[in-house]
């Protein structure tokens, strides 16, 4: 059998557990041993796994990622998106779906301090739901709403996916958080006026609130002052070169927890639960590292990544279109798949390929950048696109008066600001680019 053959064997595999709906790390990782183990020894087998385990789990910039987590945790043990959210609705919750841009304000300030797409919907929803259903706001727009913004925590940094990427690619963490910057704001600002639309459209949606006081808004305001004094030091530290993207994410998770202390929000169980929560979601995404690990290592055997490069620069077709058609993968797979699998996957395959491509003239660490923005922006659509969309499912777990059915609906008006926003980075780069130009110059 031809490597050629094994290699879409183990695709095929890998398909075929997940529709089992056998874990996506076990799913990764079965074909590959096997398809390994079809081309080499058992022996050189049991080294590679090895060899595998101690390099990935030894990698000193991953522990970014369970330490940006943490301060996710302890932000939301800590109350603080529940403050997020009341200081963005005492001002603008008196305007029709006020509540849901509010939703969407919290959400995005909250993406600011977690990393994680899941995490911030699931927080968020907590706080905003049971506010918009005893407002009378539709299910439809609630749900949809909070899908939508959660995926403001990957597009917002600090973000998991882009840590993940940084690895792989080899590129600078600092420099992927400053790109995704004004992507992410721009993504905030037009789930805000979609919303101000479809509620024109739809005024039955939408209840407006009272208007609070300038006096209730004040006292939000001074509320949310430490979680913007930790964003401030946190990402100040980075781009000012006083600390890497590790000492950051240590230095903020410390910061939040003495912030939940303070507030005295933060207790016992909420430590422990932090703690917990973090180490669940950490020994997933590296899980999921070692399956993807091992089934990059067969493809890299049977040449697969090289030969697909090859392939996709020889294409007689303009470059651009083959980005639009890789990202058009992206939201295939993202129906079947989460963000980090993704990346764990096809990066190793794809990424050779589009650095081959002459793309805007662009030198190879900006192609890099503006590809991973492309990405990021690309898989969050699969975090809300049916069938399965992870986010709404998190949501209709909490909101289960509210039929799946319904909250699709509601995501489509989004889906389509999002796809708007991905032909607007493909074409024009300087959006992902202007910010990491000013700031290392």
């Amino acid at each position: 059998m031809s490597a050629v053959q094994i290699g879409l064997l183990m695709f095929s595999g890998m398909l075929l557990l997940m529709a089992l709906r056998i874990p996506i790390a076990a799913a990764m990782f079965i074909p590959g041993v096997l398809g390994y183990w079809a081309m080499t020894e058992w022996s050189t087998l049991l080294n590679l796994l090895k060899a595998n385990a101690v390099a990935r789990l030894t990698v000193y910039e991953l522990s970014v990622i369970p330490l940006f987590l943490l301060m996710g945790q302890f932000a939301t043990q800590g109350g603080l998106s529940r403050d997020l959210f009341r200081a963005a609705a005492s001002f603008v919750g008196h305007v029709r779906g006020g509540l849901a841009m509010a939703a969407i304000l919290s959400a995005g300030a909250f993406g600011a301090v977690c990393g994680s797409s899941v995490a911030t919907c699931a927080t968020i929803t907590q706080v905003a739901y049971p506010e918009m259903k005893a407002h009378g706001y539709h299910g439809r727009l609630s749900t949809a709403t909070l899908a939508t913004g959660g995926t403001l925590g990957i597009l917002i940094p600090p973000s998991v996916p882009l840590v993940v990427y940084a690895i792989l690619t080899e590129q600078n963490i600092a420099k992927l958080f400053a790109a995704a910057m004004i992507p992410g704001i721009i993504a905030m600002l037009g789930y805000i006026i979609v919303i101000a639309l479809y509620c024109r459209a739809r005024p039955d949606l939408a209840t407006p609130s009272e208007p609070a006081s300038w006096a209730q808004r004040g006292t939000a305001i001074i509320s949310i002052w430490p979680i913007a004094f930790v964003f401030i030091v946190v990402f100040g530290g980075i781009y000012g070169g006083i600390f890497s993207p590790t000492e950051g994410a240590a230095i903020g998770a410390f910061m939040t927890f003495v912030v939940g202390l303070a507030k005295r929000e933060l207790n016992l169980k909420g430590i422990q639960n932090s703690l917990i929560g973090t180490a669940e979601t950490t020994a997933m995404v590296f899980m999921i590292f070692l399956g993807a690990d091992m089934m990059n290592s067969t493809l890299a055997l049977t040449e697969m990544p090289k030969m697909v490069a090859d392939w996709v620069s020889s294409l007689p077709i303009p470059d651009l279109s083959i980005v639009l058609a890789i990202l058009l993968l992206y939201v295939l797979l993202g129906c079947v798949m989460d963000e980090l699998s993704m990346l764990l996957l096809t990066l190793p395959v794809i990424f050779p390929a589009v650095m081959g491509l002459d793309l805007w003239g662009l030198e190879r660490e900006a192609k890099a950048l503006w590809f991973a923005i492309l990405v990021l922006t690309t898989v969050s659509i699969g975090m809300v696109a049916p069938p399965v969309g992870m986010n709404v499912y998190v949501v209709n777990n909490m909101a289960k008066e509210v039929p799946m059915g319904e909250t699709y609906k509601g995501v489509f008006p989004f889906l389509a600001w999002d796809a708007i926003r991905v032909i607007l980075l493909l074409l024009f780069p300087a959006i992902s680019l202007w910010l990491v130009t000013v700031l290392f110059k």
